[in-house]
Formats: C-alpha cells, sequence, structure tokens
C-alpha cells in the first residue's frame, strides 16, 4: 500500500462512507445507546476493536473462505470477536457494561461491520483491510461520541456530572436521538459538498 492508498482508504473511513452519517448503517446502536459521551464512546470503541480484527481475520482467511458460505463465516469470526470483547467488558467495565446490556453482544448484527468484513476485506491483503476497518471504526467511534456529548450537554447542561432531573429531557428520548442524528448528517452533507476530498466511492471496491 502506497501513500496514496492509505490516504483514499483513511479518509473513505472517516468521512466519505462514514457508517453512521453516511451509509445510516448501524443505527440501533447510535440511536439507543448514545444518551452520554461515556456510553458512546465506550459502544464506539468496542466496535472499533470489532470491525478492525474482523477486518484483519476475513482478509488472512479469503482464500480459504467460499464464497457461498462468506456471509455465515464472516458473521461467526465477527461473533468469536464480539464474545470476548463482552466478556472483558464484564470483568473490567462492569458498570458500564450493565448499562449497555444487550448493545454490546448486538455489535454482532452491526451492518457496517458485516459490510466491511464481507465487501472490502475479502477482497483485499490484510494491510490495506486492516487499515479500512480501523478508519471505518474510527469514524463510527466519533459519531457516536459526538450525538452521545451533544445529547448529554444537551439534557444535563455538562458533561460527566450528571443531575438526578435532566434540564431537557427531550434530549433522553428516542426523539432527542433521531433529533441529534439529522443535525449531524446535515452539518455532513454541508461539509462534504464543499470539502476538496470529496469523491464518489463505493463500497466494495475503492
Amino acid at each position: 500500500m502506497n501513500k496514496e492508498q492509505f490516504r483514499q482508504t483513511t479518509i473513505r473511513g472517516l468521512w466519505q462512507q462514514n457508517p453512521g452519517i453516511v451509509q445510516l448503517l448501524g443505527l440501533c446502536p447510535l440511536l439507543a445507546v448514545t444518551t452520554t459521551l461515556e456510553n458512546g464512546f465506550i459502544l464506539g470503541v468496542a466496535s472499533l476493536v470489532t470491525v478492525t480484527i474482523s477486518c484483519l481475520l476475513v482478509s488472512l482467511l479469503r482464500g480459504y473462505i467460499s464464497m457461498p458460505l462468506r456471509l455465515p463465516i464472516c458473521i461467526v469470526i465477527i461473533a468469536m470477536i464480539v464474545g470476548h470483547i463482552d466478556l472483558w467488558m464484564a470483568a473490567l467495565l462492569y458498570e458500564q457494561h450493565q448499562v449497555l446490556g444487550l448493545f454490546v453482544p448486538l455489535i454482532i448484527s452491526n451492518c457496517a461491520i458485516l459490510a466491511r468484513a464481507e465487501a472490502f476485506a475479502l477482497h483485499h491483503p490484510p494491510l490495506y483491510a486492516t487499515i479500512d476497518g480501523l478508519a471505518t471504526g474510527l469514524g463510527f467511534t466519533a459519531v457516536l461520541s459526538i450525538i452521545g456529548a451533544f445529547r448529554e450537554i444537551l439534557a444535563y447542561g455538562s458533561l460527566g456530572t450528571l443531575p438526578e432531573t435532566p434540564i431537557f429531557l427531550v434530549a433522553t428520548t428516542p426523539a432527542g436521538a433521531f433529533f441529534s442524528l439529522a443535525i449531524l448528517i446535515a452539518l455532513g452533507k454541508l461539509l462534504r459538498s464543499d470539502h476538496p476530498f470529496t469523491e464518489k466511492t463505493t463500497l466494495a471496491t475503492k
């Protein structure tokens, strides 16, 4: 991989094909968990680790994966990684793990992670696939963190210190999640319209 390929892969995962605000994948955890910055960031990091390692493993095994069975094999690989992450979180971050609950195992069904493994990592060398997974994971983590921070500030007036009663209750509800995501999508489209790195790319090949 040369510098130009590295640059394009990184920009695509972080910005041009960001799973949260461009592809609109993985919206279930994005909307449900991002009540605070901490929750969004922790789930984002878990997703980042999952997509990076899964892309690496799928790429390493791509010569042994039968095309008709590629989807179930990718899901099994992702499930194995998420299972380990879930156990580590339960052991090291018990309180946060209790708050996130079912959404950690549900990383397995995140379409953004499966898409990168099946559509990209399965057709590219390990280094290329790993960087793509890392960039995609960082982009998704950034969206989760930004929405979580925005909703937390809107609801409680600050970050980190949460009073018992929200100042703006709507920000803690699903309506607040959709409202926050809509603002971020609109800002992203506005910035991408004049961005020097904006270019049309496909999910699978570029």
